[in-house]
């Protein structure tokens, strides 16, 4: 804040929000009202909801990472939605979340698994194939 008689009050930076992964990755933004009709609306393509926070490092760090490598991210062709979870509590109790990012994944409206944190690409492949696994009836991979 400044001391200087005269000036106007201090001025503090927007909170650090990065919208350009969103946009690559054409997720669409999501809430405690939408969320369901979205995942319904992707039918049998597997969604993969990415929950955030505003000011969130490890958020930021996720972001940053898929954007410096994106087109094996794009290569897992998954349905992108996104929740920022202190924006809307409701999602972070309904999905049990007790940490964010998280990335969890649906087909058919149901729950098929979670990501937790962002571990790198294999780590988020594994994921999404266990996915698919679980959604055909197959057994999980190791």
């Amino acid at each position: 804040m400044t001391t200087e008689p005269g000036a106007g009050p201090a001025t503090f930076p927007a909170p650090h929000l990065d919208h350009r992964a969103f946009e690559a990755f054409g997720m669409r933004e999501v809430d405690d009202g939408s969320i369901d009709a979205a995942i319904a609306a992707a039918g049998d393509a597997l969604v993969c909801v990415f929950f955030w926070g505003e000011d969130c490092f490890n958020c930021e760090m996720a972001k940053k990472a898929m954007l410096a490598n994106p087109e094996p991210i794009r290569a897992l062709e998954l349905r992108w939605l996104h929740a920022n979870v202190y924006a809307h509590p409701g999602l972070g109790r309904r999905f049990g979340l007790h940490g964010i990012p998280v990335f969890m994944f649906f087909r058919n409206g149901k729950k098929l698994g979670r990501a937790t944190g962002w571990h790198g690409h294999g780590q988020f492949a594994a994921a999404v194939a266990n996915a698919r696994l679980k959604a055909s009836g197959k057994p999980l991979a190791g």
